[in-house]
This record gives structure tokens, C-alpha cells and sequence, in this order.
């Protein structure tokens, strides 16, 4: 899969299911400035283990504060999984 394709599942999802305006969510933003909270990001977490088969770990996932380390992390994990 396309790293293009993923970022435009996920930022496609974001706008839908979190009501995202699609003008702030770019690369470099960060969860508190697209406004998803620990709640949110959990919800996040399942669809993205839905979507694309893999669980995410929790200690990995602490260490991503914004947008682009999510894209890049879920590339990785699925690019891991081929």
C-alpha cells in the first residue's frame, strides 16, 4: 500500500469520525491542535488495528505527538506486515 493512500485513510477517518476541519490537519500538527484527546486517540487506535490488521503497542505509540510520526509509523507497520 501506498504511503499517499494511508495518509488519506487516516486523514479521511479523522475528518469524518472526529469532525476534523480538513485545513488543520497537515503533517507537523500535533493531537492537542487537531483536538483529539486520550479518549479520542483510543478510538483512533481501534480503527486503525481495524483497518489494517495489526495492533498497535502502546509504548510505541507514546512517542508519536504529531501527524506525520502516525503516518509514518503506520506505513511502517504495514509495510512490516508484507
Amino acid at each position: 500500500m501506498e504511503k499517499d493512500n494511508i495518509i488519506g485513510e487516516i486523514n479521511g477517518f479523522l475528518i469524518e469520525e472526529f469532525e476534523i476541519e480538513e485545513h488543520l490537519i497537515k503533517p507537523e500538527s500535533s493531537w492537542k491542535e487537531i483536538g483529539i484527546d486520550s479518549l479520542d486517540f483510543v478510538d483512533i487506535v481501534v480503527i486503525i488495528e481495524k483497518s489494517y490488521g495489526f495492533r498497535l503497542k502502546g509504548e510505541e505509540m507514546a512517542n508519536i505527538k504529531t501527524l506525520g510520526q502516525f503516518y509514518d509509523y503506520v506505513y511502517q507497520r504495514i509495510q512490516n506486515q508484507n
